[in-house]
């Protein structure tokens, strides 16, 4: 968790930007920190990361385009220092992955004082926001990676309809109505970049989960549709997901579809279902295999499993991303059975 005076340090650069640019991951614990971060003073712009968690010198540009006074990054876990050179302008990196030695950057990551600490980055944000009708975006974002808030009875007593007291985080995320929130979260980020931008200036204005799923509002009608439309996407996939399920241990599903990637989604679910299993989710794309594993202590795996491979991955200990070539595909498999069978 961040200590008291990195709370206040992080509010007293928030309110004295006047166009700051808020970076994030494009999950759900990214958005989440965003909007929460975002609402406290309602400045500057927004931008996701869709299709990496990779900031480096080929996005200066970008910064320079928007010129903003501050730059806010938030749960991007590899910042390289060619772009906080380039960007000329204060940064102020709010993160829980493993920490990176950098300069120019004000650097508030957990892991710096507790390597093995699991914070997410929304929970991180919350400690700084604390705006009680904002509360359900918290709980929305410790849940996308996968960590049960402290504050869930309090957000079940606000919203009754959406969990039940006592609930542990896999019937959270996959009985309840607030695991369908969840996913909201990841797929409102998901299809054309105008209905996109769209869908987040609108979540900016919506003031409960309620709003949404019972369409109490055009603004929450709208969202709420985009989503019906989307899940059905997610829904099919996971459908022939869960026939790759079998008596070994490793679990692995590949599919193609090209507009959009439902990897982190299928894995986590997959995984919740069937902890006793390592999963590998993925999708082929312009020559590479991107991925999403999930399992007990998967990272030592995947790291093994690189070796001599041309590819590059990494991520929490049971929870992991991966891009690999795919001529190096066939072989990086075979390491990572062998790694498997080791374990």
């Amino acid at each position: 968790m961040l200590s008291d005076k990195e709370i206040e340090d992080i509010r007293e650069e928030l309110a004295t930007a006047k166009n700051p640019l808020f970076i994030y991951d494009g999950d759900g614990d990214g958005l989440t920190s965003f909007l929460l971060l975002y609402k406290i003073h309602r400045e500057g712009k927004g931008m996701a990361l869709t299709t990496t968690s990779y900031l480096d010198g080929k996005f200066v540009r970008k910064v320079e385009e928007i010129n903003p006074d501050k730059i806010f990054i938030l749960d991007i876990p590899v910042v390289e220092q060619d772009f906080l050179d380039g960007v000329k302008r204060p940064v102020i990196w709010i993160d829980h992955h493993p920490p990176l030695e950098r300069t120019k950057v004000k650097y508030f990551n957990p892991r710096i004082r507790n390597i093995d600490a699991y914070v997410p980055t929304s929970r991180m944000s919350w400690q700084v926001s604390q705006h009680p009708e904002d509360m359900w975006i918290a709980a929305v974002g410790s849940l996308a990676d996968y960590s049960l808030p402290n504050f869930i009875d309090e957000f079940q007593a606000k919203h009754p309809s959406f969990a039940e007291k006592g609930d542990d985080i896999n019937t959270l995320l996959y009985k309840r109505q607030i695991g369908k929130l969840v996913k909201f979260f990841f797929f409102l980020l998901k299809g054309p970049s105008t209905e996109v931008r769209k869908s987040i200036k609108i979540l900016t204005r919506i003031k409960t989960p309620e709003e949404i799923f019972n369409e109490e509002t055009p603004q929450g009608k709208f969202l709420h549709r985009r989503f019906l439309k989307i899940n059905e996407k997610y829904e099919e996939l996971l459908k022939q997901a869960k026939k790759c399920v079998k008596k070994t241990r490793l679990v692995l599903f590949n599919y193609t579809e090209s507009k959009w990637s439902f990897t982190t989604n299928l894995s986590n679910e997959l995984f919740g279902h069937y902890p006793e299993k390592m999963i590998i989710i993925s999708r082929r794309k312009s020559e590479e295999v991107k991925c999403s594993l999930r399992g007990k202590n998967v990272r030592s795996i995947l790291e093994k499993a690189l070796v001599g491979v041309e590819g590059r991955g990494g991520g929490h200990p049971d929870a992991c991303g991966a891009v690999i070539k795919e001529k190096d595909w066939d072989l990086f498999l075979t390491h990572f059975n062998e790694a498997l069978d080791d374990s």
